[in-house]
């Protein structure tokens, strides 16, 4: 008899530890009814109700208490506050005992320079960790997030969004499936599905993964990026500008720079490119790239000619090409209109390509210069001469030679028509190479069409 007497003690101390050890809210209102329900003790409290528990303060319109339970509904103009922390909706939970408070309504939570509203919510006081869930708009002075779910933990500032996750500032916007946001840091990280647009510039760019660093003033995207802008031209026209590559770089808010990196594929108007590392400077109209140790050589097109080298610099003029210049192991070969295996080809330490309105107008190839140049007679194949100098100049019209110059010691060898004919191959120079791999500009548009359905 006496170890039962122990034991109930026992438990009766247990039982009274635990309910020390959980603060009961304390509640006061205009009026006050009490029920008791299936062993539970309740308490309606109506009018100007107020609640209260350590740092948490409640205020509704009425308030139903389980003051078994240390819980109550709160019922109509619900404001719960915690330090700078302030929770809105017309009807709520709060479960003392955990220190959660939850809404199935619209709730509204604001803390400092924050502002969020969602469908439904739950909010922990001890982890001040919030749940959001349905049609999330979050903003601050500097953006605005929307998104299905979302969460936020008030003391890191971190925010994550899932679902249809889109951010906009005055300058950009941000699309992604999934998004992680430092507010005091100010490093975003966007997951699956990812677009950016900028409307400074017209920019969008695509992804797997976003990285977005605003203190360091750097934006990384990952997954093969595609970047596409559309420019008006002076004419009225609109020249598009696609680039994709493995992995992007870019100053951030503005994209006004921007690095692109590995299996690079360019396509402006003519002029395509295959490289791996290349620089678009918005700011300075200029288009760099670079050849990467044990990577191949950067590639050039322009309508029928092929251009290779280690450096290629392309200079930009209201969004048209304006000069393209190539260093260092240049070679330059261009097909002929009419003859398939003839390829007129110039190698030198520099080739300068020069536009007018988006025509080539003019080649100057500079230092160690070797030719090969097909010739014609009224149309009629005339054999070919090929050439060395130190420089050279070629001058065209409507796409077509009207003028050759060769400067610093030029030497020249006719080779005529009948050894020519049927022996095209023979006639290249040492580092003549075709390259098929041109980007499929057909392949972009398609991309950049199913970019705008989404």
């Amino acid at each position: 008899m006496k170890k039962k007497f122990l034991l109930i003690s026992f438990i009766l101390s247990f039982q009274m530890f635990a309910q020390n050890t959980s603060k009961q809210i304390t509640i006061i209102g205009d009026s006050l009814k009490g029920k008791f329900i299936e062993g539970e003790n309740f308490r309606e409290v109506i009018g100007n109700v107020k609640i209260t528990q350590d740092d948490v303060t409640i205020t509704c319109k009425r308030a139903i208490q389980n003051i078994n339970k240390n819980s109550a509904v709160l019922i109509g103009d619900v404001i719960l506050t915690q330090d700078s922390v302030v929770l809105k909706t017309e009807k709520g939970n709060y479960f003392g005992n955990e220190k959660i408070a939850t809404s199935d309504t619209l709730v509204n939570l604001k803390n400092k320079s924050i502002n969020l509203f969602a469908n439904s919510g739950k909010y922990d006081l001890n982890t001040k960790i919030a749940e959001f869930k349905g049609d999330i708009l979050f903003y601050d002075s500097v953006s605005t997030l929307r998104s299905q779910k979302l969460n936020y933990e008030k003391e890191i500032e971190k925010i994550i969004a899932v679902r249809n996750v889109s951010v906009a500032d005055s300058l950009s916007e941000i699309f992604a499936d999934s998004l992680i946001h430092f507010r005091i840091s100010k490093l975003t990280e966007g997951f699956g599905n990812v677009k950016i647009y900028s409307k400074e510039n017209n920019v969008t760019i695509t992804g797997n993964q976003l990285l977005d660093d605003k203190q360091n003033k750097i934006s990384k995207i990952f997954g093969d990026p595609f970047l596409i802008q559309i420019e008006e031209l002076s004419d009225s026209t609109y020249d598009t500008l696609y680039i994709q590559s493995k992995y992007m770089e870019a100053e951030s808010d503005s994209i006004s720079k921007l690095i692109a990196i590995d299996s690079v594929k360019i396509i402006r108007g003519n002029i395509l490119s295959n490289n791996d590392f290349t620089i678009y400077d918005q700011a300075s109209d200029k288009i760099t790239i670079f050849k990467q140790k044990e990577k191949p050589v950067p590639i050039l097109w322009y309508e029928k000619t092929q251009v290779t080298g280690d450096s290629i610099y392309i200079i930009l003029d209201s969004s048209r090409i304006k000069n393209v210049e190539i260093l260092n192991n240049s070679i330059m070969i261009s097909q002929d209109s009419v003859y398939q295996f003839r390829f007129n080809q110039m190698s030198g330490d520099s080739i300068n390509l020069k536009f007018e309105n988006g025509e080539l107008v003019q080649t100057n190839v500079n230092g160690n210069v070797l030719s090969i140049y097909y010739l014609f007679d009224e149309n009629e194949p005339n054999g070919l001469l090929k050439s060395s100098a130190q420089k050279f100049k070629i001058y065209f019209d409507n796409s077509k030679v009207t003028d050759v110059k060769l400067y610093g010691s030029p030497v020249s060898e006719f080779h005529p028509e009948n050894l020519v004919n049927g022996n095209e191959k023979g006639f290249t120079l040492p580092a003549f190479i075709l390259y098929d791999n041109k980007p499929d500009k057909n392949k972009f548009e398609k991309m950049f069409q199913q970019i705008n359905k989404n």
